[in-house]
């Protein structure tokens, strides 16, 4: 299978570690143009220098946008639209803060509900009228294993995110007799900085060291091992290709395994 995503343009969310670097790097090594969006411009300069460019027709560029300040990022993402149509959505936000039912206040629900369900919705309207124009297009979403099964520490993360895969799967039905598909990919334990600092934060409030948490979470796995963020890039630019084209609404686990032994 070879893919090829050349004269494509892509746009990626949080792209400049982790997951989302990992799909960045994918899409430009298949030969789309990719635009990178994360709040920290100098990361984003450096991270388009290091991308692919397979074709003297492709280019790279970033998008400075704070998913945290909601209204800021509307008017960032509006005006980028102003000038640029988009083929691939990857929708991938940072996630909202660890913690308990008990903790969390209503601001704090509201809070990642503009991070993580407005940001995404926003975005995908504003991509969804050039790609039903021109009969095609692939809307990506990066969620989590909380959407099959709650994961403890996570309320906000298992709340919202399972708002933006039942939203999903209704955009889904709706869009496929344009030839546009809709897809979640549920993030299993992925070797980023994310997960390094949901550890960091288990460990303060438990008795257990950082080393046996990652070890715990990892026994965990039938794999035994965390994924690696261009293990990530794979299943999204296939997702993006014309071999996915009939493949739509869809959750698809990427996690070693684990979502099996749930």
């Amino acid at each position: 299978m070879n893919i090829q995503l050349i004269s494509k343009n892509a746009l990626v969310g949080a792209a400049t570690q982790g997951i989302g670097a990992g799909i960045a790097l994918e899409l430009a090594k298949c030969g789309a143009n990719v635009t990178v969006m994360a709040r920290n411009e100098e990361k984003l300069k450096s991270f388009v220098a290091s991308l692919p460019v397979i074709n003297e027709k492709q280019k790279h560029q970033y998008l400075v946008a704070d998913f945290s300040d909601f209204e800021k990022y509307r008017g960032i993402i509006l005006e980028y639209f102003k000038n640029n149509s988009i083929d691939i959505l990857v929708n991938n936000t940072n996630g909202p803060e660890p913690g308990v039912a008990l903790e969390k206040k209503v601001d704090d629900y509201q809070k990642a509900f503009d991070l993580v369900f407005k940001t995404v919705c926003e975005t995908t309207n504003l991509a969804l009228p050039y790609m039903i124009r021109q009969n095609h297009g692939r809307i990506i979403n990066v969620s989590s294993l909380s959407v099959k099964s709650p994961i403890n520490n996570l309320v906000l993360s298992n709340a919202i995110r399972s708002a933006v895969a039942a939203w999903a799967k209704t955009l889904a039905n709706e869009v496929a007799q344009h030839n546009i598909t809709v897809n979640n990919v549920l993030t299993g334990y992925f070797d980023t900085e994310r997960i390094k600092k949901l550890i960091d934060h288990e460990a303060e409030k438990s008795n257990q060291s950082v080393e046996e948490i990652k070890k715990g979470r990892e026994d965990k796995i039938p794999m035994k091992r965390l994924g690696k963020p261009e293990e990530y890039g794979y299943l999204v630019a296939f997702l993006a290709s014309e071999y996915a084209a009939y493949l739509t609404g869809t959750n698809i686990p990427l996690d070693g395994g684990l979502n099996n032994t749930y």
